[in-house]
């Protein structure tokens, strides 16, 4: 009988105990809740966003939802990531924090994941934006992370950086209780500046930048303070009509980056080429456009089917440039394959996606060019 009596108190001891396991990690979520004041992202300035006020799938989603019907399902399934889009905000808090929801939860095989669905926090200095911290992934689709603490408490500018290859559906910053959490104060990206268009491939995109503030629109939106808009659609920069009538349509545009070729054919660079930057300019004659030429990837030298298809590629694609340049020789540029890519061909993970310092290389060469272009804008 004593032996019933003695499992009986161990099982309510043990139950007792699991309640106080489960009150405790409430306790512990409440008190990490409590620490932290979260608002909505999109009570603040989004940036590089090409259609601020169009119906989208979710406003972090880069395409409006008229297009859906006209792309190939690749091609929009692929629209949905985050890519470019950032925020900015000021607060004076001690802490930063961010939790968003993603919208698949993708991997890759030769992309980090912190650049996939991972993002970035900048702060604005004296010399510029600044690198602070990156929101590792984890598991499932939530993702939640404290950027930097310990901070002096006093209003600082800040830019979040969304993922590159995943979509997001919600997202909200942290900050201390008490903090200040507002608009960002000072204008950067410039928006009297308008904004560059970039369209291309999945090197446009990101891929294979190790975090969100590597890949190269976002380089070059930090360095010359410009909002730049990222239509890189991985494996479908095919150069679409559909794509082509949606950029034409666009306002505040001041220059179009057209970079295509890696994903298409030698046929599609000859006879898609002429009509896809014939609609841009039709319907901005004053806005400048660069068309970049395809990258000879560093296997070129040694594989002979490849050596002479990817310059026939290119050629395809500079005669169709010359074609245009001849009927109008006005605000239309061509930049070569040399010096795209980083030096000694140590720019890539995969021989043709780009590392860091493959992203570094392309947005400084590109940058040089923009400058040029663009001249006063930038004054």
């Amino acid at each position: 009988m004593h032996i019933f009596v003695w499992f009986y108190k161990c099982f309510k001891m043990r139950k007792s105990l699991l309640l106080l396991l489960v009150l405790a990690s409430a306790v512990s979520a409440l008190a990490q809740d409590k620490g932290f004041r979260y608002e909505d992202a999109l009570n603040f300035r989004m940036i590089n966003n090409g259609f601020d006020h169009a119906v989208k799938t979710t406003p972090y989603t880069r395409l409006p939802d008229v297009l859906k019907d006209s792309l190939v399902t690749d091609c929009w399934r692929r629209s949905l990531n985050s890519t470019g889009l950032g925020f900015r905000f000021a607060t004076d808090s001690k802490a930063v924090a961010v939790r968003y929801e993603l919208m698949s939860g993708n991997h890759m095989n030769h992309m980090a994941d912190t650049g996939i669905k991972g993002c970035d926090l900048y702060t604005l200095t004296k010399d510029g934006w600044r690198y602070v911290n990156t929101l590792r992934p984890g598991e499932g689709l939530h993702q939640e992370k404290v950027f930097v603490k310990n901070l002096d408490g006093q209003m600082h500018e800040y830019m979040i950086y969304l993922p590159l290859y995943d979509g997001v559906t919600k997202m909200e910053i942290g900050v201390d209780q008490e903090a200040s959490l507002i608009r960002p104060q000072v204008d950067s990206p410039k928006a009297s500046r308008g904004k560059v268009v970039f369209y291309g491939t999945s090197i446009m995109q990101g891929g294979c930048a190790s975090r969100t503030g590597m890949c190269g629109t976002n380089i070059i939106q930090r360095e010359i303070d410009i909002e730049c808009v990222n239509f890189g659609i991985s494996g479908q920069g095919k150069m679409y009509q559909p794509m082509a009538n949606m950029m034409a349509a666009m306002d505040d545009v001041v220059c179009y980056v057209i970079d295509p070729v890696p994903n298409c054919t030698e046929k599609q660079c000859d006879t898609l080429t002429y009509g896809f930057v014939k609609t841009l300019r039709n319907a901005h004659p004053d806005v400048p456009i660069i068309m970049v030429e395809g990258p000879l990837y560093p296997y070129t030298p040694y594989d002979s089917y490849f050596r002479s298809y990817l310059p026939a590629k290119n050629a395809a694609y500079y005669k169709n440039y010359l074609k245009l340049k001849k009927e109008n020789p006005k605000n239309l540029y061509y930049v070569t394959s040399d010096g795209l890519q980083a030096e000694f061909d140590e720019g890539t993970v995969d021989a043709c996606h780009l590392t860091d310092l493959g992203f570094r290389a392309y947005a400084d060469k590109l940058e040089k060019v923009l400058r040029k272009v663009l001249g006063k804008k930038l004054k």
